[in-house]
């Protein structure tokens, strides 16, 4: 096989893990996708309808396969698990989802081989740390999509109210991807100037960061109960992850991964802007933060740490707790 070949496996071919799909296949990234799903019939009619598309993109394989083709793969994207319905948290996802990570992910992942995992399903945060303590892998290579999708979410309204192209704004969301996260205004900016300063300049209205924050944090909740569930855009954000590892970009992306040590937090996968590149996860960014988003992120990380606790995802976590065998 080509030194430059590529692959990534899809694991959980719904609606988001289709739109990932769809999302790799255009950007031309690899040479392979495979999708899994427990639903063959389902996989089979993705990988004939993305295939079809052949003629319009770059060079590329579409397979159905089991979860052991996932091993060579770059990067396993995991989409798997029950989805978001209209009135409910990420978090009260929990039980299900973790209950599918612990079935699936020792069939998918090779401790031998470099793939890295990222993790799409909610709740992501905690998702991803019972994923690095399922697999043992090295946190590098266990990363959550994270605040990847807020973050742009963020700058989206910005731009509207600022009257600038998003891709100019620099904005972070950190902390759990759900309602504890935190819009990082200390760190906003336009050319260097923080929104409002920007729009003074401009002689505009000034941003109004209440209604912001509230159609950030709520985002999911009204698309989910506009259309039964958001894929397109977290389609997108995987894919610029993807890019950003295969690309080998040392981009700072707010993905979740392990924190130890930031800020005074410890053993808790979150959002904080990090480096990312071939290796994943290479460092988390110690962000100065305003003493109100200090405290704001301590207490999103405590709120995780309590689920965590509750699931017994610790250092000592093994899958027959979650299935009720031990």
């Amino acid at each position: 096989m080509p030194s430059d070949f590529r692959k990534i496996a899809v694991v959980g071919v719904g609606s988001v893990g289709a739109s990932v799909a769809y999302a790799i296949l255009i950007s031309g990234l690899v040479n392979e996708i495979v999708l899994v799903d427990t639903d063959k019939n389902r996989a089979e009619g993705e990988a004939m309808d993305l295939s079809h598309g052949a003629a319009f993109v770059k060079p590329i394989k579409i397979t159905v396969g089991e979860y052991q083709d996932c091993r060579d793969a770059d990067i396993i994207v995991f989409t798997a698990g029950a989805g978001q319905k209209p009135g409910e948290t990420r978090l009260e996802l929990v039980h299900k989802n973790t209950a599918v990570l612990s079935h699936v992910l020792p069939l998918v992942v090779d401790h031998a081989g470099n793939s890295i995992l990222l993790m799409v399903s909610n709740p992501v945060d905690v998702l991803t740390y019972a994923a690095l303590r399922l697999t043992r892998l090295p946190p590098n290579r266990v990363i959550g999509s994270g605040t990847v999708l807020d973050s742009s979410r963020f700058r989206h309204l910005l731009s509207e109210s600022c009257l600038v192209e998003p891709r100019n704004i620099h904005a972070y969301v950190i902390g759990e991807h759900g309602d504890t996260e935190i819009l990082l205004w200390s760190k906003a900016n336009i050319a260097g100037l923080p929104p409002e300063e920007y729009c003074r300049w401009r002689n505009i209205p000034l941003p109004d960061r209440q209604t912001i924050e509230q159609n950030v944090r709520n985002a999911a909740y009204e698309i989910i109960a506009r259309k039964g569930a958001t894929y397109y855009a977290i389609g997108l954000a995987v894919r610029r992850i993807c890019e950003c590892i295969l690309r080998d970009e040392n981009s700072i992306l707010t993905v979740s991964g392990l924190v130890d040590g930031v800020h005074g937090i410890y053993d808790i996968c979150l959002s904080m802007p990090c480096l990312v590149n071939r290796q994943g996860l290479v460092q988390v960014l110690p962000v100065p933060l305003e003493n109100t988003e200090r405290k704001a992120l301590l207490k999103s990380a405590s709120m995780l740490r309590s689920i965590q606790e509750k699931l017994e995802l610790g250092p000592t976590f093994s899958p027959c707790i979650i299935n009720n065998l031990c």
